[in-house]
């Protein structure tokens, strides 16, 4: 599978004042990522605030962006919770046009022990007529997926790799020294990146990236190469903004420096706020830094 190595960017949603759905932004999104060689784009991640979007709209977006991007990167189509049936009809009524694989949460809120993750994922990529991906966040879900379950996981039909932003190196490392071939380790957490990817992951679904794409891309592709040296650099020029852009949370502080950039506004929808001026005045140089503006 590796139209999913390198860098995989979690889109954000841009909205409207009145709290709509802006799709000329979004246009101007999808054309920033693309020149910014991006390897693929998930739609209805979290950075999408899709909690907030109803199903109508997540549609709309499905279907507008595999219309916008015709077929020139790889498209990821995020459609995870906590009701299993729900997902499972979901991925299976899922529109593929466009779309080459499912990325789905672990379940939040419930709490499910881990033969009961096992069984959700276990039931969706059965119901999936694409490929399905992993997603540990337990910072999110309330959940940690072990090592354990995702190595159990990975050895299931139809099941080609998981996202790891848990932050636990004792699960990165159990993954990539005992999974199958072909079952991918992505990062989920930008910071990470780079040392997740020394021990053997393929490249990052980021947020970041919405905002500096080019340069994050740059930075994966040289520790694809083993370029640790050239990584390096990348990577440390990155760490500022990055904290910026997670300090009063995602997707508020990446869309602060998407409209520093002129690429979109940065209205969120409650229960989500934007940054304080503090913080947004520290995005805009950072992102003037790295843009070369």
């Amino acid at each position: 599978m590796s139209k999913f190595f390198g860098t995989g960017v979690a889109m954000v949603t841009p909205f409207l004042e009145d709290g709509n759905v802006d799709f000329d932004a979004l246009t101007k999104v999808i054309e920033h990522l693309i020149s910014g060689k991006v390897d693929y784009i998930v739609v209805m991640g979290t950075t999408a605030e899709s909690a907030t979007l109803t199903k109508e709209e997540k549609q709309k977006i499905f279907q507008f962006t595999a219309q916008k991007v015709n077929n020139r990167i790889p498209l990821v189509a995020g459609i995870g919770g906590n009701n299993t049936a729900e997902i499972v009809e979901a991925v299976s009524k899922f529109d593929m046009a466009g779309y080459e694989a499912v990325l789905s949460v672990v379940p939040y809120y419930n709490k499910p022990n881990q033969e009961g993750i096992y069984q959700h994922y276990k039931a969706i990529a059965e119901a999936s007529k694409l490929p399905i991906i992993l997603y540990n966040v337990p910072g999110r879900t309330g959940v940690t997926m072990s090592a354990e379950t995702t190595l159990r996981l990975a050895k299931e039909k139809n099941i080609i790799a998981t996202k790891e932003a848990s932050g636990n190196f004792d699960i990165f490392n159990e993954i990539a020294a005992n999974k199958p071939e072909g079952f991918l380790l992505i990062s989920g957490d930008d910071p990470v990146t780079l040392p997740m990817m020394a021990i053997g992951a393929v490249g990052i679904i980021s947020v970041i990236g919405n905002a500096v794409p080019l340069q994050l891309s740059t930075m994966v592709r040289h520790g694809l190469k083993g370029d640790f040296s050239a990584a390096h650099a990348a990577h440390f020029s990155l760490l500022e903004f990055t904290k910026l852009c997670f300090i009063e949370g995602n997707p508020a502080g990446v869309k602060a420096g998407m409209k520093a950039l002129n690429i979109c506004d940065d209205h969120l929808r409650l229960p989500l706020v934007k940054v304080t001026e503090q913080t947004r005045s520290k995005i805009e140089v950072e992102i003037k830094m790295l843009s070369g503006n």
